[in-house]
């Protein structure tokens, strides 16, 4: 008999995942709140930019949609650091040619509800909100747009429903579940720097530019009609000294003059976009049972410094989808082994993520720590088969997140040492570098 799926969440791990499990033979019924994303837009006033990496472009080959994803992205190949006063630098992100990649979200999640259209075992529901879910019966009930009631019953639910999940909800009143939340100190507002003439890009296209303040920053990803998505993020008390219009007028001359200039509609963008909040989730178990699971951000959603969000929950259904090809129709073991192998993993990305803020805010105009990524992107160029990069094995490769959090230590250990002994030329002679070798194993 066939599998009966209810996937509760049609965002992009959601899509993806029917996608994944339709291609299995199953019969997936796939619920989402939202109207159906292909006729209304739904993103406006929030994270419009997502940056694609080797994970997430991992996850999409497997369903063949990585070549027109990519066809339409941005690669950008470091950061562009912008100072008070103008002034440029620029920071390679890996080696030569290696990129992330600037994707609309809305664009990536409008192919794959498509592609999971095309599935004759894919049912599409949009303007259902899940107000309900019997673990034990696998009976999820929905809201519908008129206010009526659907239940659906099926062999098992999974929640990819976000980060304050209704699915998860129903775990947290549950015995023994660790549930955790933690807000930034600070939130976000999206700007815009619109194109020039001819759809001209006013800055360099092929970079994700950041203007460091310390305890907040503004960053700007490309978008292929030549403007930029720009996210300032600033604490809230920030916010709430800022609502003027002379204040805005104020505050960008001081702290972003050089990117006032371009940016025209700057005062109506920011009373008008909304001040969005930034939270970490931490929880465990993921699952009950072989009846429900919790996949994306409804299992753990990260804070968007990393990058990585939208690659770890795309991650989690190749993971996942792995897990069913081991162990057939065993679906405890498969739910069980699917979280006992992500959650390490999501646990070391959120804290990355959070690690990274500090990073890209302050840490990009201390000295010490520039001279200590230059060193680590000289021995990534010339040792690459001995040494590699946290950000290196986290965005350019498939090692585990727990796995380039432990080495981003060892590597550290490593570079302080470097530095200490003043030892930065002799790091080109590898009878020096096998003295050191040993603190990263």
């Amino acid at each position: 008999m066939t599998q009966r799926i209810t996937i509760i969440g049609g965002g992009l791990s959601g899509s993806l995942l029917a996608i994944y499990m339709a291609k299995r033979g199953f019969e997936v019924n796939l619920f989402e709140r939202r109207p159906d994303m292909r006729k209304a837009s739904i993103y406006q006033g929030r994270s419009i930019n997502l940056a694609l990496s080797t994970r997430g472009l991992h996850a999409l080959s497997k369903i063949g949609l990585d070549a027109e994803i990519l066809s339409d992205a941005i690669p950008m190949y470091g950061r562009m650091m912008h100072s008070k006063t103008g002034e440029l630098s620029y920071h390679p992100y890996g080696k030569e040619g290696q990129a992330i990649n600037s994707v609309s979200r809305g664009r990536l999640n409008i192919k794959l509800i498509e592609l999971a259209d095309e599935f004759p075992n894919i049912t599409l529901h949009f303007n259902s909100r899940c107000i309900d879910v019997d673990i034990d019966k696998s009976i999820a009930t929905f809201e519908l747009e008129d206010g009526s009631h659907k239940t659906v019953q099926s062999d098992r639910i999974i929640g990819t429903d976000g980060a304050f999940a209704a699915t998860r909800g129903k775990l947290q009143v549950s015995e023994r579940f660790n549930y955790s939340q933690q807000y930034l100190h600070v939130g976000y507002k999206e700007l815009v720097i619109p194109a020039g003439e001819n759809n001209a890009f006013l800055m360099e296209k092929n970079a994700l530019h950041i203007w460091p303040r310390g305890s907040f920053m503004m960053i700007a990803l490309p978008n292929p009609a030549g403007d930029f998505t720009c996210t300032l993020f600033v604490p809230y008390e920030k916010f709430d000294s800022v609502k003027t219009d002379a204040d805005i007028q104020q505050f960008f001359e001081e702290e972003f003059a050089d990117a006032l200039p371009m940016m025209p509609t700057l005062i109506e963008d920011y009373k008008q976009n909304p001040i969005g909040s930034l939270v970490t989730v931490k929880c465990y178990p993921w699952v009950k049972e072989d009846k429900l699971a919790l996949m994306g951000d409804a299992a753990h959603a990260v804070v968007p410094f990393y990058g990585q969000g939208m690659n770890c929950s795309f991650e989690d259904v190749v993971v996942f989808d792995n897990m069913i090809e081991k162990y057939g129709d065993d679906w405890k073991t498969i739910f069980d082994e699917y979280q006992k192998e992500r959650k390490p993993n999501a646990d070391a990305i959120a804290d990355l993520a959070v690690q990274n803020y500090y990073e890209m805010a302050d840490k990009v105009g201390d000295k010490h720590f520039l001279h200590k990524k230059h060193i680590e992107h000289e021995l990534s160029e010339l040792y690459p088969d001995k040494f590699k990069s946290q950000y290196e094995l986290t965005t350019f490769s498939l090692s585990g997140y727990k796995y380039a959090w432990d080495m981003g230590k060892k590597n550290d250990a490593l570079l302080e040492r470097i530095i200490a002994e003043g030892a930065e030329e002799k790091i080109k002679n590898p009878a020096y570098m096998e003295t050191l070798w040993p603190l990263l194993k």
